[in-house]
């Protein structure tokens, strides 16, 4: 018989039972990171997904603000949280990750940590993790949204919040969303219909929205912003087309996707690279 009590015996399986706590990484190693949960670690990103911020247009006053923003972050003032809502394919994420590499230029430090939404209950572990880190984070979530009985809303509040530890100063969290107040309209409608208190039924979710200091809107492109994306592509790959084929191609592209945006002329002129045989 093992001489522990039975309290001993409990203490020792819960121990084994929680995980690990993670390691620091090299914070050297990569300027950008990702969070895995269980078994809780910090992988580097040898090469980030992105592309140039000269590349992305028709979003000019949601780019100069997120600029600003992280800038002043950057250099250690005031910022805030930031939510990019909106139509989809619109440069969201990728305004995201162009503004870190835009910034990251200049101030080494300032290091990209991408969270998965599935992994938001293992939020409170990262932040510990990062309010040791001799360097500021961006905490970025992609993609970010709640069904009516997600419960993972309530990990995101550690860090918009931060509760009585308060947000670590050296961490600013940005997430994309196609929604507003991250949760669908008819869903936010449905419950206020059928509770019993409808001001209250909802209310802790949508106001979580109302945590980001900053809401940036995307809205679909037109067509003139559509054509100067993908001359944009174009002059930076150096794909030269005669002016109305392009036009006519593209516009005949974006037909057949029954929608314009961003994702849609990168899409396009991949194929148009692809077609010219330029590597992209």
């Amino acid at each position: 018989m093992s001489s522990m009590d039975p309290l001993e015996r409990i203490a020792a399986a819960l121990e084994r039972m929680s995980p690990a706590p993670a390691e620091a990484p090299d914070w050297d190693a990569a300027t950008a990171f990702v969070w895995h949960a269980d078994p809780d670690q910090l992988v580097p990103v040898p090469n980030v997904n992105r592309i140039d911020l000269s590349l992305l247009l028709g979003i000019n006053r949601a780019r100069d603000i997120l600029i600003d923003n992280t800038q002043k972050f950057a250099n250690g003032f005031a910022a805030n949280n930031a939510l990019l809502w909106g139509a989809r394919g619109m440069g969201k994420s990728s305004l995201v990750k162009a503004a870190h590499a835009a910034i990251s230029a200049e101030h080494p430090s300032l290091k990209l940590v991408e969270v998965q939404r599935e992994d938001l209950p293992s939020i409170g572990r990262l932040l510990t993790l990062l309010r040791a880190a001799p360097v500021q984070i961006l905490l970025f979530c992609d993609d970010l949204s709640f069904s009516h009985d997600d419960q993972h809303y309530k990990s995101l509040k550690a860090v918009l919040d931060g509760g009585v530890e308060g947000r670590p100063e050296n961490v600013i969290f940005y997430a994309t969303s196609n929604r507003r107040h991250l949760m669908p309209r008819d869903m936010i409608e449905n419950e206020r219909g059928s509770a019993i208190n409808p001001s209250e039924a909802v209310e802790e979710k949508v106001s979580l929205s109302d945590r980001f200091g900053l809401w940036l809107g995307f809205h679909p492109c037109s067509q003139d912003d559509y054509l100067a994306m993908i001359d944009g592509y174009c002059a930076e790959y150096g794909v030269t087309v005669d002016a109305d084929v392009l036009r006519a191609e593209a516009i005949e592209w974006q037909a057949t996707r029954g929608s314009r945006s961003g994702r849609v002329a990168w899409q396009f002129f991949t194929d148009l690279a692809g077609r010219h045989g330029v590597k992209i």
